[in-house]
């Protein structure tokens, strides 16, 4: 009787022979593999394989080009690595050498002809268990690739803002570093922290005060264009911009377009002079070398930040060498 299952299965039968061919393909048809694909050369079998991809190859082993042992070699270099095509030799010989010649060429298997109808259907259903068995392991393979790239991208954001978290900023400080150090190229650290934010809070309330974050983030996002330049939640109410191969005075300006796009945003806060939300910005550069470290150039972007902080907020300033 034939399966429904056996309806997805794409089956290339390769025979020289046109009795036995019509033969193999009946009996396909008999256990519900519709239209199975037929090639009578081995050079036709590579060319019908490249556009099918078949599930299973019944490949003769004597074939009038090329023979069935020397197909199966140049298929299995053809295929991807998530890719496998089950290959049952037909063959007249019965020496031990010969089949294990077809094993080592990469046959899965082999059928004795004249071939039964019975004996044919059982490899066939062997070889479909082994089949979705693979479908599977590929389903399951990116479903876990999918599932690892997303816990690798949740590890390293942050959940709020959904830009880069305090992890990812340290290391990709480090890996900007010695980038810098390296290419002997200065390397600048943008400090950004919101002005009177507890107090905004304490106003407004948490998801109000999420909201505020939310829109500083995308506003540091914006002005990190290139891909070495990072903008991360460093903490709270704070924030940190990478700016590899960037002198001090093009940092300041970074951090100047940053304080005005959110100052622009015009966000009310009552309990802030400003009457709206405002940022202040330390800022820092160095030429990375072996007698500084990174933490040194956080050091400096911080007090710059508490310099911008005493001298009234809602400004910037910098420090450099």
């Amino acid at each position: 009787m034939p399966s429904h299952r056996n309806a997805s299965l794409k089956v290339l039968v390769v025979e020289d022979s046109k009795v036995v061919l019509k033969g193999l393909c009946n009996y396909l048809e008999r256990m519900g593999i519709a239209n199975p694909l037929t090639a009578e050369t081995g050079l036709a079998a590579l060319e019908v394989y490249e556009r099918e991809r078949p599930d299973i190859i019944l490949l003769d082993a004597l074939l009038p080009d090329i023979d069935g042992f020397e197909i199966a070699k140049r298929i299995r270099a053809k295929e991807h690595p998530e890719e496998w095509t089950a290959i049952i030799f037909l063959t007249s010989m019965s020496k031990d050498e010969d089949l294990v010649h077809g094993i080592t060429a990469g046959g899965d298997d082999y059928l004795m002809k004249p071939i039964s109808q019975v004996v044919l259907q059982a490899k066939i259903s062997a070889m479909r268990r082994l089949v979705e068995m693979q479908r599977k392991l590929v389903d399951t393979t990116h479903q876990l690739n999918a599932a690892n790239k997303e816990l690798q991208r949740l590890s390293t954001t942050d959940g709020l803002t959904g830009i880069a978290n305090r992890r990812m900023f340290d290391e990709l400080l480090m890996r900007e570093w010695r980038r810098c150090q390296r290419a002997k190229k200065p390397l600048a650290l943008v400090m950004v922290d919101v002005d009177f934010f507890k107090q905004y809070n304490d106003t407004y309330g948490h998801q109000a005060g999420d909201a505020c974050l939310q829109a500083v983030a995308k506003q540091m996002a914006r002005s990190a264009p290139r891909a070495s330049d990072v903008a991360a939640r460093y903490g709270g109410e704070e924030f940190a911009l990478i700016l590899g191969d960037t002198e001090i005075d093009g940092a300041v300006w970074v951090a100047n377009y940053i304080r005005q796009n959110i100052a622009d945003l015009k966000m009310a806060h009552k309990r802030s002079p400003f009457n709206h939300v405002t940022v202040s910005c330390g800022v820092a550069a160095i030429v990375p070398s072996d007698k500084a470290t990174p933490n040194e150039l956080i050091l400096s972007a911080d007090h710059a930040l508490y310099l911008a902080k005493e001298q009234g907020r809602d400004r910037v300033a910098g420090m450099g060498n």
